[in-house]
């Protein structure tokens, strides 16, 4: 039996001008200039901000996992994300690494961890099966 779906947050950005405009929260707390990658522009651009918010979010689903198993995480868990932007025939498309440090941890609890996390962290679900995605343990 599932349970119904409850919202516990919306995000609300506003972005004007594309990849070389401006994104506003409707809250005020993100408010950034975007450019295009490799450009001459100054801001942060979408790939980047994908990294960041999968990552964020992942560390967050390995602390619940790690919670879930009872471990104890390392003091400075990390993630490197990498995202590409492709180019084929078929016209862009998405490629995405996470590289996680769990310093400390047995190589076969981090991977446990990892693989947990991968199954429960929303951005994961989102991605998985629609990009080519590689999740190593640093």
């Amino acid at each position: 039996m599932s349970t119904a779906l409850r919202t516990l947050y919306t995000g609300k950005v506003h972005v004007a001008g594309g990849r070389e405009g401006a994104a506003r929260s409707a809250d005020g707390r993100l408010d950034i200039k975007l450019s295009t990658p490799g450009g001459p522009g100054t801001g942060a651009n979408p790939e980047q901000l994908l990294a960041a918010g999968w990552s964020a979010c992942f560390e967050g689903a390995i602390a619940i996992a790690a919670k879930q198993m009872k471990l104890t995480l390392p003091e400075a868990p990390s993630i490197d994300a990498e995202i590409d932007l492709n180019l084929d025939d078929d016209g862009y498309a998405l490629a995405a690494r996470l590289n996680v440090a769990l310093p400390g941890l047995p190589r076969d609890m981090a991977q446990a961890l990892i693989e947990a996390a991968h199954r429960t962290c929303p951005y994961s679900k989102a991605l998985a099966g629609n990009i080519d995605i590689a999740i190593t343990l640093a």
